[in-house]
């Protein structure tokens, strides 16, 4: 792996039980390195499952520590009920209670704020996104912001994970910080880096990391027969998908002289957001994706589709 330069950025993509695949990966980089991600990084930005390791990170948690947790929080959140079952998923207000998630944040993230985490030595930042209802707006939640400087690690990281039908919303106002073109936060983070902190983009690396590619699409004809609810859950993977390919694009474009490394995976198959059986899978491949990092493999897929030549 190269060195990272003066600066460096992580930036982790939203995608529920899929973070266990990151956090393997993050694992596997610190075990090769010797030194933990909160002394590789000294920005971290990320998206529901993103901000809770994102968060974890700040925290000074290792990435082994922060696997065995999603091991445990996959598991004990996502336990199917008949809150999970068709038609009764599409009626309710959310298959999975929050109280569970809630109190393990707590545990694992204790009462540490995000102003404790800007007055850290040395000092940290890190940037976790959530869509406030009542506004009608993308909130960035940072340490350095007064509004913000005294919410608690664990709340953030509620807010930015509850997912409109997963969960519950939070205080009548908060909900996924993906819902918008924020799944992938690599944008933020270089946004973060160059105008807020000011960082010289020839001395900075951003290392953006995502939650695995879903296999190819449709075939031919498929679609024919869709209904209202296949169309609704088709539209909403083609938007997240595209949304954090054009997130790439854009560091990649408008950020020139950044050492940018974007990584991703193929998934084998669909591992839904909530799937608690695709861990094994998951962490396997976290430990291909680690290497991939070590070797810097870097994605080329969104260049591709892009059609820009290699």
């Amino acid at each position: 792996m190269k060195p990272f330069r003066k600066y460096a950025a992580l930036a982790i993509d939203g995608g529920g039980i899929r973070g266990t695949m990151v956090a393997k990966a993050l694992a596997v980089l610190e075990g090769a390195v010797g030194r933990s991600c909160r002394e590789m990084f000294q920005l971290t930005a990320g998206t529901s499952t993103g901000s809770i390791l994102s968060a974890a990170i700040a925290a000074s948690i290792p990435a082994t520590k922060i696997h065995e947790v999603y091991e445990d929080l996959g598991r004990g959140i996502f336990k199917k009920s008949w809150r999970c079952i068709f038609p009764f998923k599409y009626l309710v207000h959310y298959m999975y209670p929050s109280d569970g998630f809630k109190t393990t944040l707590r545990k694992f993230l204790g009462e540490t704020t995000m102003g404790d985490v800007w007055a850290a030595d040395p000092r940290m930042d890190v940037v976790i996104t959530t869509r406030d209802l009542v506004l009608n707006k993308t909130c960035f939640v940072k340490p350095w912001k007064d509004n913000y400087r005294d919410w608690k690690l664990w709340y953030a990281v509620l807010c930015s994970s509850s997912a409109p039908t997963y969960m519950p919303v939070v205080d009548g106002r908060y909900v996924d910080g993906g819902v918008g073109s924020y799944a992938n936060p690599c944008y933020i983070a270089a946004y973060e880096a160059k105008f807020c902190l000011q960082w010289p983009l020839e001395e900075t690396t951003l290392v953006s990391i995502g939650t695995g590619r879903y296999p190819e699409g449709l075939k031919p004809h498929q679609a024919d027969r869709f209904n209202a609810l296949n169309w609704a859950s088709q539209t909403i993977d083609t938007f997240v998908s595209d949304a954090s390919d054009q997130q790439v694009r854009l560091v990649r474009d408008l950020f020139p002289g950044l050492d940018f490394r974007r990584f991703q995976m193929d998934l084998p198959y669909p591992i839904p957001m909530d799937d608690a059986s695709g861990i094994p899978a998951l962490t396997d491949l976290g430990e291909e994706l680690g290497h991939k990092i070590l070797e810097d493999k870097l994605d080329e897929k969104v260049d591709l589709k892009a059609g820009r030549p290699k």
